[in-house]
């Protein structure tokens, strides 16, 4: 894993952007994994910044989507898909089908979870993973336990995914969660981890200590030989 700090959260959206960018000139037809949440929006809002609409710069560009909350509807607020929309999907103008999502309004989670494990073997692999450090060391709804998913999955949300600000003011708190297993992220090519905001410093200092466990899924990013870890240094 290689590490890398920066002096605010600005110069590491920066950064972790021009990855993205490099990585898409690589491979213009690149599957993205796009987590949610604050760590990665100034990303997001730098790739917009920076796109060329002339150049039809993510014109093949995929884009599947990291997990959604169960019970928020469809496209609502607070909903990861609301969250995309808003700052990646249109913006960048990607068309629905260089899109992979998790259907909030199926009404059999488990089938959802069925349909997308079979898109992504579909669309396999997931070049590039965006990924926010959870306040317990979770990625996505990958929650700390004694047994990680490896694939897609209905996971039940820890308290500390309840009190996210997502949801956090949400009078029905969603109980669970959609989201790619921890074998499809280690899967991925190559994996960005964006750690910044308050209330993170034991699971940072879990992560980095380098010990692999079940109750830090983070941790198992060590498993993986292309991950740059961005950390805002405060």
């Amino acid at each position: 894993m290689k590490i890398e700090y920066y002096h605010d959260y600005a110069a590491m959206s920066t950064a972790g952007a021009s990855m993205v960018i490099k990585a898409l000139g690589n491979k213009p037809d690149m599957l993205l994994c796009a987590a949610t949440g604050h760590s990665p929006f100034g990303l997001y809002q730098e790739l917009v910044h920076r796109s060329k609409p002339e150049k039809n710069q993510y014109g093949l560009m995929r884009v599947i989507k990291l997990d959604e909350w169960i019970g928020l509807g469809h496209n609502g607020e607070g909903t990861c898909e609301h969250y995309l929309r808003s700052n990646l999907i249109n913006p960048l103008a990607i068309t629905e089908n260089r899109y992979l999502a998790f259907d909030t309004e199926n009404p059999d989670p488990p089938e959802e979870c069925a349909r997308m494990k079979l898109q992504l073997q579909q669309n396999e692999p997931i070049d590039l993973c965006i990924l926010g450090l959870g306040k317990n060391g979770h990625l996505g709804f990958n929650e700390p336990t004694s047994y990680l998913q490896p694939h897609c999955h209905v996971a039940q949300l820890s308290h500390t995914s309840q009190q996210h600000g997502m949801v956090a003011r949400i009078a029905d708190t969603p109980q669970y969660g959609m989201t790619l297993g921890m074998a499809d992220i280690l899967a991925s090519r190559k994996i960005v981890l964006l750690i910044t905001g308050e209330g993170k410093e034991k699971a940072k200092q879990r992560l980095l200590s380098g010990k692999i466990s079940t109750e830090c899924p983070a941790s198992f990013l060590w498993l993986h030989g292309n991950v740059d870890c961005l950390i805002v240094d405060k």
